[in-house]
């Protein structure tokens, strides 16, 4: 403890909080301090150290900031765009023809109202795969978000496709005061050659870089890989050294029983990210396999996918969504308890991301990624139980302020560091353009 006032200092608030078991509990009329961007102390002490800025927190509760492990934030440009459509033809006749108008002007516009939308709605970091990478990190940098961030590449683009993504995840490896993490992004086994994987697996290894890809995102893709190939694609990510680096998998709701085992044997870290509401929405007859993965210790993080699909960036929702599908899925009203849920976007996202040694929990040491939630609302009273009434009953608009390395992004509603006006103005402008399917063109092919 210093003598110096410290930076924040929040009061009046009940604090969400992981015991040695990692359960989660409440914390009630606490005060969190917070100093150089880091969580200093969480205290029920009723004195109010010195800060250069107070929060009066009374009737809110201070969670660890949310993480969406796994989204491609520009494609809120095109949300709405591909509706009511099953996955081959979202892809092929909307999705991938418009991609190949995408400027980097129209990524950084789209990075800026997704940063936007996700500050609102409590989200701290997110882990983007995308294309033009550098205008996202130039967007974290200036929005003083946190995110995890990745250059996606096909093997259609060359070696350079691979190249690319690696220079990329070098040169902002730490960047934004160490706000940027990256990783290597090969799109997905079946857009990626075995031989370009296994090379990403071994620059992972030498370069000590993540990899994020999409890999059994559906059933209909683990079937088509057997036909052809005779193996799933988690048995492609095992034979190509994949499993050997630590690994985000988005999505996995076509990981099969036999893949079990293929991931209890992988050798470096893995988790998987689910978004469930876009699997609803393709209508996919299978989810993330949350429960399995659990009981293998692979960390599940919540995540939105992007807006095409997704339609939003609220990972509130993909946290209940997640909770309820795993009751129908399991048809087990006990399993996924809004405990359970709260420790799924807490921190299984922030170690599906790299980041559990720094982030997912509000504890002295831990970056200060605050989000505080106002439950004053008639849709979240009375509470009879917090965490039911945080996972089933608040919304994200129900998060007044969101903090990250102890900076206020948005106070009371208000983002303090993004003109969203601005950008839906030049947004609408570059439209046009941006939505020309007229030459006939895609930037790749949907055949799985």
């Amino acid at each position: 403890m210093t003598d110096s006032p410290a930076d924040l200092v929040i009061t009046g608030c009940t604090v969400l909080v992981h015991d040695d078991q990692e359960r989660v509990g409440f914390e009630e009329n606490a005060t969190i301090v917070v100093r150089d961007g880091v969580v200093e102390s969480v205290t029920t002490s009723p004195e109010s150290p010195p800060a250069a800025e107070h929060l009066d927190a009374r009737g809110q509760v201070a969670l660890p900031g949310l993480v969406n492990c796994h989204t491609h934030a520009p494609m809120v440009a095109l949300r709405g765009v591909a509706e009511d459509l099953p996955t081959e033809e979202w892809f092929n006749d909307v999705v991938w023809p418009i991609e190949s108008n995408l400027t980097a002007k129209d990524v950084e516009l789209g990075a800026r109202l997704a940063c936007a939308e996700m500050i609102r709605a409590g989200v701290t970091c997110f882990a983007d795969h995308y294309f033009s990478m550098d205008t996202v990190a130039s967007v974290v940098e200036e929005c003083g978000m946190r995110a995890h961030l990745g250059e996606a590449y096909f093997s259609s683009q060359g070696p350079q496709g691979r190249e690319k993504s690696l220079e990329f995840a070098l040169r902002h490896r730490g960047a934004a005061g160490g706000r940027i993490t990256t990783a290597l992004a090969p799109h997905a086994p079946y857009t990626v050659t075995d031989d370009d994987l296994a090379a990403t697996a071994d620059l992972a290894r030498e370069h000590g870089l993540p990899v994020h890809l999409h890999a059994s995102e559906n059933r209909g893709q683990t079937e088509t890989s057997l036909e052809r190939h005779g193996v799933t694609p988690i048995e492609v990510l095992a034979r190509t050294g994949i499993l050997d680096a630590d690994v985000l998998i988005a999505h996995g709701t076509g990981i099969l029983e036999r893949d079990l085992p293929v991931l209890a044997g992988a050798t470096g870290h893995v988790a998987v990210a689910t978004a469930p509401r876009g699997y609803l929405k393709f209508a996919w007859p299978t989810t993330t396999p949350v429960r399995a993965l659990h009981d293998l210790g692979i960390p599940v993080g919540l995540a939105t996918d992007g807006a095409a699909s997704n339609n939003s960036l609220d990972v509130w929702e993909s946290m209940a969504l997640t909770a309820l599908l795993q009751k129908s899925t399991t048809g087990d009203p006990r399993w996924l308890t809004s405990r359970q849920a709260l420790h799924h976007a807490t921190l299984q996202s922030a170690r599906a991301v790299g980041l559990g040694d720094f982030l997912g929990t509000l504890a002295p040491g831990r970056r200060a990624d605050i989000v505080l939630v106002d439950l004053t609302g008639p849709h979240t009273q009375p509470v009879h139980d917090l965490a039911a009434t945080l996972v089933h009953s608040a919304r994200s608009s129900d998060v007044r302020t969101t903090i990250v390395d102890g900076r206020i992004l948005m106070r009371d509603r208000e983002l303090l560091t993004l003109d969203v006006a601005e950008v839906v103005r030049e947004l609408g402008e570059r439209m046009p353009a941006l939505l020309d399917r007229g030459h006939g063109k895609r930037i790749q092919d949907y055949d799985t």
